[in-house]
């Protein structure tokens, strides 16, 4: 009996175009007589339907003879059938307030509800993500934010050239085109204006690696947050500095007797408290692309950049990547869009203004990143993906949950099974 796994098209907003299999993939995968898949119709997919249909997978808009469903982003509520298995970002795990009566149907319906987030291997470490081309998308982005707010200043700079993210062809492209910057910038130098350029990056892991890859095709000379506040050492103009902070940088003990410990950290957030906005007199670029939780102290807060921007500030541009509103950014106040990527924060009059003109930092916050890189997002994802798709398929969802031969990393990442909360998710039941 062949067991039918659907992808379902992507329809949150109009700049979402990845699928969670390519077709090449799906033609691989389909090699297992025991597996098909039947492929929603889109207009919008980055692969076409006439792709699909040729790698042997049906391609239709009713989903309904599928077992599982595979997505990307969350699902409306009115598409979820009794009894079926989905796979998707749920952002479900923090208990987000507007995605619960989602959460809530797939109970009612006694669906399973698997979530890409949380397959992680045996030291936790996640398998499935978009992060490193979130990190590409919005370094690129975030360039862009640069270019125009200094071309805005009267000062002339190579980053003026650089195009929305989504307006290169291929992400290949987009990388010769900041490579050329770099050239320009070892050649010609940077305005005195500038010196010495820092890029700070918040975070290091999978989308802060993402983005310092695209600052890295420019010169660059990478220095320690302790060699920053030493303005002395930082005077090249063919170079760009470049300073990665972790949490032992960003964060103290309220206990001046104690010393930084990671793991009490993430245990006892409430006994910390930024350190960060001793560096931001000297950022010029700020990217943030850490976790962020309630729990956790922010790293720039609007009353600090009220003080800071009563004389002149070197921060120009806020690459909040991580997208948390009023999070780790305070002043991250609502998240923007490929068509509209940044406002400007006006901290005395704690106001906002679309576009990069004005007093105070841009502010680029684009929530959906990795969509302007569509194919090779998708690709990325997928080749990771299908290596857990024959096992998804064939599993039995109709036994208990103990007994469901799931493993580990896909079993862990279960927060629904036949309408329930798993015992890892029970905490859930609170926000519903």
């Amino acid at each position: 009996m062949k067991i039918f796994i659907g992808i379902r098209r992507e329809d949150k907003n109009i700049w979402e175009s990845r699928t969670p299999l390519t077709p090449e993939q799906i033609k691989e995968l389909s090699k297992d007589e025991h597996i098909g898949f039947i492929v929603q119709k889109s207009k919008t997919r980055a692969y076409s339907d006439n792709e699909y249909e040729k790698a042997g997978a049906l391609v239709q808009e009713d989903l309904s003879p599928s077992s599982v469903v595979l997505a990307i982003k969350e699902i409306p509520i009115e598409f979820f059938q009794p009894k079926k298995t989905y796979i998707f970002f749920s952002h479900t795990i923090k208990g987000q307030k507007y995605n619960m009566p989602m959460l809530k149907r797939m109970m009612d319906l006694q669906c399973t509800l698997i979530d890409y987030e949380k397959i992680v291997d045996d030291k936790g470490r996640r398998l499935l993500f978009f992060g490193n081309y979130a990190g590409y998308a919005g370094m690129i982005d975030t360039l862009w934010a640069l270019g125009q707010r200094l071309h805005w200043e009267g000062i002339s700079t190579p980053f003026s050239t650089v195009k929305h993210c989504y307006k290169y062809k291929t992400l290949e492209k987009a990388k010769e085109a900041i490579k050329e910057i770099g050239l320009k910038i070892k050649k010609e130098g940077l305005s005195e204006k500038l010196c010495p350029l820092v890029v700070a990056f918040a975070g290091y892991g999978n989308v802060s690696r993402g983005a310092q890859e695209i600052l890295n095709l420019m010169p660059f000379i990478e220095i320690t947050p302790e060699e920053l506040l030493d303005k002395k050492k930082n005077s090249s103009k063919n170079h760009i500095y470049k300073v990665v902070f972790k949490e032992e940088h960003m964060y103290k003990p309220k206990d001046k007797e104690a010393k930084f410990n990671l793991e009490h950290y993430y245990s006892f957030p409430e006994n910390y408290e930024s350190i960060f906005e001793r560096y931001i007199p000297f950022i010029t670029v700020l990217i943030n692309c850490i976790y962020w939780d309630k729990k956790y102290p922010p790293i720039l807060t609007k009353e600090y950049l009220k003080n800071l921007y009563k004389n002149s500030p070197v921060l120009r541009v806020v690459g909040d990547i991580s997208c948390d509103i009023n999070g780790a950014i305070e002043c991250t106040v609502k998240p923007t869009s490929p068509s509209s990527p940044v406002f400007v924060y006006d901290p005395l009059e704690d106001k906002i203004a679309d576009g990069y003109e004005g007093r105070g930092p841009v502010i680029m916050a684009i929530d959906n990143l990795p969509c302007e890189l569509p194919l090779e997002s998708s690709s990325y994802f997928g080749e990771i993906l299908k290596n857990f798709v024959p096992e998804i398929a064939r599993a039995d969802y109709s036994v208990d949950f103990e007994e469901c031969s799931l493993s580990s990393p896909i079993k862990n990442a279960v927060i629904v099974y036949q309408g329930k909360l798993t015992p890892n998710y029970n905490y859930l039941e609170k926000f519903l």
